[in-house]
């Protein structure tokens, strides 16, 4: 459980870095996306799954 912990306090600074350090330009890519259709939101979402679990095996093997 600590490890899920860590890995999740990892996501949220990085998921904070962006709007804390360039909040313009992350609010037009937030505006940018939410304009772009749900197949290509989708898809994005599961290409980075993808790479996500492609790195974890990476990492844990």
């Amino acid at each position: 459980m600590p490890g899920l912990l860590t890995v999740l306090a990892v996501v949220f600074i990085i998921e904070g870095l962006l709007p804390a350090l360039f909040p313009n330009k992350w609010r037009a890519y937030i505006q940018q996306l939410a304009s772009q259709p749900s197949g290509t939101i989708r898809t994005i979402g599961f290409f980075m799954v993808f790479i996500g679990a492609v790195l974890l095996l990476i990492v844990r093997s």
